[in-house]
């Protein structure tokens, strides 16, 4: 009577399916895309499954994931331009236009990542806090500017807490190469590195109650309420656009010369991006449904906001919010 064997292909798969959420993570860390990351890793594991019969196990499964992951991507970074935000490529506008704003295609934005995409309920509690610390946009934004073997470098060595031993047999260059890219790296991108202050805190009283108000005042085009909203550094941009503003009387204006909403004209929703709040936007539609309009990211700064990245074309599926509002 014949024996039935599992194939290595099977066991390459019941192993390797929990690591796709972090590899995505991964990956979106090196490409600062959602849509590259995920091809990206759909070409590692097709690799990896491919050449599974050869794994020997020297190191952990893991580990040969992450390894062809970064591969994959420096491979994928020769031909791909990095991705800012706004606030990466100039100054702020000295005055907000009047006249309608124009998006730049050339560009190839950053793009937000939902935090429900690189946990879930199964994800270690202390993992959960790392994800979000090593995805905050200030952070992927910032890596953006890194060259893409420092930025390699960067991830393995302060986001996976790889030894520099372990980076250098993945990279294929010397442990003194790893160490003096890290050095580098370290000093480009140091005000944006994931610290303990970015670690997720309950919001207080006060956070909470200013949230309320960002909702009421939006939802109401509430411009002076708006600009109370903000700190007087406050950050808003808002990628196809190469224009941003500082300051919460900046961001008030552009809000009354350049959203097309009228008073009552926007719902907004809860959600999460990045390992921060996050709000996606509805807008009234003529058929008096709310449809998606942007997703904004928010940054606090203490009892005020201190940043919000206001994205457009987003699918709002990806975020857990509906495709419509009504009332």
């Amino acid at each position: 009577m014949p024996v039935t064997t599992t194939a290595p292909t099977d066991d390459f798969v019941a192993q390797a399916d929990s690591y796709r959420r972090e590899l995505l993570a991964h990956c979106y860390r090196m490409l600062g895309s959602l849509q590259d990351a995920e091809d990206l890793v759909q070409e590692t594991y097709l690799k990896a499954w491919r050449s599974y019969d050869r794994f020997e196990g020297r190191s952990s499964l893991r580990t040969w994931l992450y390894k062809i992951a970064t591969t994959t991507c420096l491979t994928a970074l020769e031909s791909r331009k990095r991705r800012p935000l706004p606030s990466g490529l100039g100054a702020p506008a000295d005055e907000v236009p009047h006249e309608k704003v124009v998006e730049s295609g050339e560009v190839p934005w950053l793009q937000p990542i939902s935090d429900g995409m690189i946990t879930d309920r199964a994800t270690d509690p202390a993992s959960v806090v790392g994800l979000r610390e090593s995805t905050r946009l200030a952070f992927i934004a910032a890596l953006q500017h890194l060259p893409a073997r420092q930025r390699a470098v960067l991830i393995l060595r302060e986001v996976l807490k790889w030894r520099a031993a372990e980076v250098a047999d993945a990279l294929h260059i010397s442990t003194a190469a790893v160490n003096s890219a890290l050095q580098r790296a370290r000093a480009q991108i140091a005000d944006a590195a994931p610290s303990e202050d970015d670690r997720p805190r309950p919001l207080t009283d006060e956070q909470q109650r200013l949230l309320e108000r960002y909702v009421a005042a939006f939802e109401a085009k509430d411009v002076p309420a708006i600009v109370e909203l903000f700190t007087a550094e406050a950050v808003w941009e808002m990628p196809p656009f190469e224009l941003w503003v500082r300051g919460g009387e900046n961001i008030g204006q552009l809000t009354a010369r350049q959203c097309p909403a009228g008073p009552d004209g926007l719902r907004l929703r809860p959600t999460r991006a990045n390992g921060q709040l996050a709000y996606g936007v509805y807008i009234r539609c003529d058929d008096d449904v709310f449809r998606p309009f942007q997703l904004h990211v928010l940054e606090l700064d203490g009892e005020l906001v201190g940043h919000v990245v206001c994205f457009f074309d987003v699918d709002f599926a990806r975020f857990g919010l509906p495709d419509a509002v009504t009332g």
